[in-house]
């Protein structure tokens, strides 16, 4: 049997994503990797987690253990209702609020309920590359807004929306607008505002995923989603600020949105994970997420200072790279010239790997760019890691 011949052609379309299949490749190898966007296991909340897994199969496994609505479990909507509202965010009842597995599930949501093929979205250029993928199988036409030190270029963008008018109509920009992924970079606060005046005046949703901002230095700007409620659809994950495997993320939405992605959702899962909620809403509860964020910081911190010393002290002076405030990466651009995607094999061979630039531009560009994660690798993994790239850096240009 050719089963060529019995594919969509959404399936023969679709391509594995880069960093998935570098994670294959160094798994099994004792490499120092600054590839996924993976936290440090060893910060993870093991004895808290293992107290609650305990204390929730004693009193109430047959409601832990049991299928859950698909919105989610009531009461961990309502923690993270009241968690969003006080960080000032524009939203009026847990019913705004849905439980997702991870925030991955979200972004293929948003691809099925708003995108017909040739319709318009907005995305960053560079974008996160897990987004691009559940939104290319769609085909849309997208419009690309350039990124520079305070983010996402609301002029130029601007400038492109207005030279566009009368054509098909745009849907969402979707954004990760604090310590961005795969830049680092974080969007000033007066450009969230002009983000909004460009989304009132061309008519599109804002979709605003935050996978970060609970762990940078100092105070964010305003979250866009306390900008506008309206046009704002927000999305977050547990992934960053507690464990990814427990794969929960959420979604905040005006009803009438979040009522289709429900509707959506229960064909890909009927509901998410209800252990993992009950897991999450009982860290929530015990009051041990401020506190774990709060470990989370300072040890995160520590890293970056690490990589970014090391980056000085072992990258051509020539290579640049953001300056992030928090987050998990730093990216790097190269000389021109360098082929990030040829050299990986060579950074491999010294037992050291990333993520190459390229599969971020739609467009196509950015070959001499690469993404560096920092929250995975100890300290002195960092630094030894950086000075082998470095090495293998130097090399390619001879």
């Amino acid at each position: 049997m050719d089963a060529n011949t019995l594919f969509s052609r959404t399936a023969k379309e679709a391509k594995a994503s880069e960093i998935r299949e570098i994670l294959k490749v160094i798994k099994s190898k004792s490499i120092i990797s600054f590839a996924g966007g993976m936290p440090d296991p060893a910060l993870f909340p093991v004895e808290e987690i293992k107290v609650i897994i305990s204390d929730v199969l004693t009193n109430r496994a047959k409601e832990a253990l049991q299928y859950e609505a698909t919105e989610g479990y009531d009461p961990l909507r309502l923690k993270l209702f009241n968690f969003m509202k006080g960080e000032g965010m524009l939203i009026s009842s847990k019913e705004e609020v849905m439980v997702t597995t991870g925030s991955q599930q979200a972004l293929d949501l948003f691809a099925r309920t708003f995108i017909d093929p040739g319709d318009a979205i907005i995305l960053e250029e560079p974008t996160y590359l897990a987004a691009w993928s559940a939104f290319k199988p769609l085909s849309p036409e997208v419009i690309l807004a350039p990124m520079d030190e305070k983010g996402l270029n609301t002029s130029i963008l601007g400038k492109k929306l207005k030279s566009r008018r009368g054509e098909r109509k745009i849907k969402f920009l979707y954004t990760v607008p604090t310590c961005q992924n795969p830049t680092g970079l974080t969007m000033s606060e007066d450009r969230r505002r002009e983000l909004v005046e460009l989304a009132e005046e061309h008519d599109f949703l804002i979709v605003e995923d935050d996978p970060y901002s609970y762990l940078t230095d100092g105070k964010n700007p305003l979250f866009i989603k306390a900008l506008n409620g309206d046009r704002t659809i927000y999305t977050s994950t547990f992934s960053k600020i507690l464990a990814p495997g427990l794969r929960l993320g959420w979604v905040a939405a005006p009803k009438e949105i979040l009522n289709k992605l429900a509707v959506l959702k229960q064909s890909l899962d009927l509901c998410t994970c209800t252990l993992s909620q009950h897991i999450a809403y009982e860290f929530m509860e015990r009051g041990l997420l401020e506190g774990y964020i709060a470990r989370l910081k300072p040890a995160y911190k520590e890293k970056r200072e690490v990589m970014y010393r090391a980056l000085e002290n072992y990258f051509p002076k020539d290579a640049k790279w953001t300056k992030p405030n928090g987050g998990m990466f730093f990216w790097v651009t190269l000389p021109k010239g360098i082929d990030t995607k040829l050299m990986l094999d060579r950074a491999i061979m010294r037992d050291v790997a990333y993520v190459p630039g390229s599969p971020f531009y739609p467009s196509g560009g950015g070959k001499n760019t690469m993404r560096l994660n920092y929250s995975y690798a100890t300290p002195a993994q960092i630094e030894e890691g950086i000075k082998r790239l470095g090495e293998v850096i130097r090399e390619t240009l001879k």
